[in-house]
């Protein structure tokens, strides 16, 4: 075992950049000790929020609480430990005709992290947040103790535990419900939209499928604000498929998986550059609908194919903003936020719109409410901390939310979460800052 030490540590948007001792481990009792032995500890999985969420002055790392406990193929329940990342969940359950409930945007997050952040899919308004699947954990608690925790047992804990940042202790394992599939593929239609006004017209009529997606061109303004392309979902029965899937519904042939291989320069990612993959990227679909068959990874993790995709954003890295509005206020609050991005000239290169349900009232920690959330990834420049404080206001105008899982620039008037465990020892460089703005307000 190697000796603790300090080093560079970074999530996946490469900001911000912090050196902190970091340890990571399978015994019990060093997991014990190391939280006994430091004032402050926080958990990481795999490092792939964009935030500054697992990030702390003592940070354990949880990957290699790797193992599977166990798998209930009849009832479709997995237990596994918490550094299991959603991928290796999918290799394991899909063959046997499983599916995960709800995913977030890239497979390689941690079944900790999941619980944690309480991720959310492109059909919150359907089935909810990943809590909802999650039958129990087993919880590491400031004193050490391991604690289980679900909806009859130490509820309190379970609760506070769900989207509350690792705040609460260190998740070691947990057990959560799969959903049945017939295919490894996704009946997928794409539809374009013209404006703000037809893509929610779109997210209306889309309501009764499984999952809604849109990719949107944030630097649109006047007639145009709001062109977008939505993408709705069901998971393809096997006499759906085209013949050439039907010999084996429930696997996929390994693809070809590019890798960034350096980061690119600061300047390649700017107005001109978004605007020329925004048009082309709305060309390519040349006829306003498309039905189609695609492979669960083509639909759910687009990125994920390309290794390292994050080195396109610079040395500088890059964050995900990402906000609710409430549904009434929807089509309003999202003009306002796009009117201003597109002002800024901060072009978003990615930008994801997608519609929540209701929320779960006893997850108080969870992010979504009902209503239209838009997720934009932006490269850190110097102008950006102005453009994050301009959209916070606009979301505290709107009464919605920011997700914490991906922030690290916004003020804490906008977060309201976790004020049930504010002297926990379980501390991030997030919730200090929470904390520290709350404070000076």
């Amino acid at each position: 075992m190697k000796p603790n030490f300090v080093q560079k540590v970074t999530n996946w948007g490469n900001f911000p950049v912090v050196e902190k001792e970091m340890k990571s481990d399978d015994s019990f009792t060093k997991i014990k000790d190391f939280i006994l032995t430091r004032n402050e500890v926080i958990a990481r999985g795999n490092g792939r929020c964009y935030g500054d969420a697992s990030l702390g002055e003592n940070i354990f790392s949880t990957k290699k609480l790797n193992k599977f406990i166990s798998f209930d193929r009849l009832n479709g329940i997995i237990e596994c430990e918490s550094g299991v990342l959603l991928s290796e969940v999918l290799e394991i359950s899909v063959p046997q005709g499983y599916f995960l409930y709800v995913t977030p945007g890239t497979k390689f997050v941690s079944v900790g992290g999941a619980i944690a952040s309480d991720v959310h899919g492109k059909n919150h308004h359907a089935e909810g947040c990943f809590s909802e699947y999650v039958l129990e954990f087993k919880l590491m608690i400031e004193n050490g103790e391991i604690i289980t925790c679900s909806r009859d047992e130490n509820s309190e804990k379970f609760w506070a535990t769900i989207g509350g940042m690792g705040l609460t202790g260190i998740i070691l394992s947990a057990k959560f419900k799969l959903k049945n599939i017939e295919s490894a593929y996704i009946r997928q239609e794409s539809i374009k939209a013209e404006n703000l006004d037809e893509i929610f017209k779109l997210f209306d009529e889309s309501e009764s499928w499984t999952y809604n997606v849109a990719w949107i061109d944030c630097l649109q303004t006047g007639k145009n604000i709001g062109k977008s392309i939505l993408m709705r979902g069901e998971h393809a029965f096997q006499h759906e498929l085209p013949q050439n899937f039907k010999e084996k519904p429930l696997r996929l042939k390994k693809k070809f998986e590019p890798t960034v291989p350096f980061y690119f320069p600061g300047f390649v990612l700017n107005k001109l550059t978004v605007k020329i993959f925004n048009l082309l990227y709305y060309k390519k679909q040349t006829k306003k609908e498309v039905k189609n068959i695609v492979d669960y990874e083509t639909f759910f993790y687009p990125l994920d194919v390309v290794r390292d995709w994050n080195k396109i954003y610079g040395k500088s890295g890059f964050i995900q903003y990402q906000m609710v509005i409430p549904k009434e206020k929807g089509k309003e609050g999202m003009k306002k936020i796009l009117e201003t991005i597109a002002r800024s000239g901060n072009g978003s290169f990615l930008a994801v719109l997608k519609l929540f349900g209701k929320n779960n009232p006893e997850a108080y920690n969870s992010f979504p409410i009902e209503g239209y959330t838009l997720a934009l990834d932006f490269r850190v420049n110097s102008k950006l901390k102005a453009l994050v404080a301009q959209l916070d206001q606009i979301v505290q105008e709107f009464g919605g939310r920011i997700y914490l899982t991906k922030d690290s620039m916004s003020k804490s008037s906008l977060t309201n979460y976790l004020k049930n465990i504010q002297n926990s020892k379980f501390v991030s460089l997030q919730h200090k800052r929470i904390v520290n703005n709350n404070q000076n307000s």
